[in-house]
């Protein structure tokens, strides 16, 4: 087995029974950068207007049961009787250098916002609330779900940090009040729900959601969904459902769709050529050049660094300027705060980034994960070009267009 296999199975086995304590992050202390990492921040920043705020429309936030927060997280990946989950999550707790969960809602948020303000220019974060699994029947479906983060909470804390938060509700379509629950968090602002189809059973082209839709359009909320492979979550034999032509019918309902990670990993059924399988990066691509999508199909560019997903995927963005007009950005923090996930090693040996330009960003890396994440996809070009992401990509938030 060579290294890059190594890596990457050493990423896909640590990230399903890891994923509560990746998403500490890494808790250091913020220091002062060297005048070279400081180079490479402010030249992230150039083509982007002063005045406009960076955007992330990919943050995930995590909460422990019991802490006044309404979160939930499923008891097995800390329970004794699953021991490997336990062992490799105390090992990530240790690293992550938190000593317990007793404050764990509140030092997470604590973390973020200073993350933020560490940008040093104005950001504004897209907080991910996640829904419990379903069943087809309504009920919810506690022994899959793995975490559940309510509407209210990501909502009170847009309102505590309003220059630093966007409040995304998530509402699985099998609830019972369902658009109820719709109707609800838009009357008050919100404008975009999300969905992870692979760990809350969501089979994003299931007919009877039609209603669904036709009034998240009415609503001119969009839909940002996970698509792809799911190693972060366990998602069990559900990986069907990140197929991302699964959300044509979202999308001929008149539905704005963010496709989460541009569906860079795994392959799935060709559902266009019965029988075939085909990368789901491949079928992303086709969706994005259906004309009939366009302005409202986009990708968001959030873990493609990360070591588990082929290079290739993020040289195919950066060799289109018509691709890149459909692209927005997000971390999908917690994510880039752990070591295990980026290599920015590889980005070198792919001449992608120079070797001072890896010593700066690992710098930025121990110092500040969420601005790291930002500052790698602003470094990163084509070999031999100076062909990398568009500044527009990260300040661009997609609206839907009502009905």
């Amino acid at each position: 087995m060579n290294r890059r296999k190594t890596l990457l199975w050493l990423a896909s086995t640590c990230f399903r029974t890891a994923w509560l304590v990746l998403v500490l992050g890494t808790f250091l202390g913020a220091t002062d950068l060297s005048p070279g990492a400081q180079a490479l921040v402010a030249r992230a920043f150039e083509g982007l207007d002063a005045g406009t705020p960076v955007m992330d429309v990919h943050v995930h936030l995590i909460g422990m049961d019991g802490q006044g927060n309404g979160c939930e997280v499923n008891p097995a990946l800390l329970s004794p009787w699953h021991p490997f989950k336990r062992f490799t999550s105390n090992l990530y707790l240790k690293a992550s250098g938190v000593k317990g969960f007793d404050h764990f809602d509140q030092e997470y948020v604590n973390r973020m916002v200073d993350l933020a303000k560490g940008f040093g220019r104005p950001v504004r974060l897209q907080l991910l609330a996640m829904d419990h699994a379903y069943r087809a029947d309504g009920t919810i479906d506690r022994e899959r779900t793995q975490f559940y983060v309510p509407n209210e909470y990501v909502v009170r804390l847009a309102r505590e940090h309003p220059d630093l938060f966007i409040p995304v509700i998530s509402v699985h379509p099998a609830r019972p009040d369902a658009i109820q629950e719709l109707e609800k968090w838009a009357a008050q602002g919100v404008k975009c729900v999300k969905w992870l189809p692979n760990a809350q059973n969501i089979d994003p082209a299931e007919p009877r959601w039609d209603p669904f839709y036709r009034r998240m359009a009415e609503l001119g909320m969009v839909l940002l969904c996970h698509t792809g492979e799911e190693q972060a979550v366990a998602a069990k034999d559900a990986q069907a459902l990140g197929n991302p032509l699964r959300l044509r019918r979202a999308l001929d309902a008149g539905v704005t769709v963010i496709m989460a990670h541009c569906a860079s990993l795994g392959t799935n059924e060709d559902l266009d050529h019965p029988g075939r399988k085909a990368a789901n990066f491949d079928l992303f691509l086709r969706l994005l050049g259906d004309e009939k999508y366009k302005g409202r199909l986009f990708g968001d560019i959030s873990a493609l660094t990360q070591i588990n997903r082929p290079p290739k995927r993020i040289l195919a963005l950066l060799g289109d300027p018509e691709i890149q007009g459909r692209l927005v950005n997000g971390s999908d923090y917690p994510l880039p705060g752990v070591s295990l996930v980026t290599w920015t090693g590889e980005f070198q040996a792919l001449h992608m980034i120079t070797a001072k330009e890896r010593k700066a960003l690992n710098e930025i890396h121990r110092v500040n994960p969420l601005l790291f994440d930002f500052v790698l996809k602003r470094t990163l070009r084509r070999p031999g070009t100076d062909k990398g992401f568009a500044p527009e990509i990260f300040t661009r938030l997609p609206v839907a267009n009502k009905l």
